[in-house]
């Protein structure tokens, strides 16, 4: 499976692209784990970071609704 970020060609992860980052989410809200996504080492250490940084702003949530 190949990496999103790497076939799209996307260098930077934005922490206030929730639609992005939601996909890497679990019904749970946790963040789902590198072998269920595809993502390469790199953009999951990115893409962690972003969706704790959105969390931490308020702009997504901790828990599931």
């Amino acid at each position: 499976m190949e990496c999103y970020f790497c076939k799209k060609n996307i260098k930077e992860i934005d922490f206030k692209d929730t639609e992005l980052l939601k996909k890497f989410i679990s019904g749970l809200a946790k963040i789902r784990a590198k072998k269920r996504t595809g993502v390469c080492s790199s953009h999951q250490r990115k893409l962690s970071q972003a969706i704790k940084r959105a969390r931490y702003l308020g702009i997504l949530l901790y828990t599931p609704k």
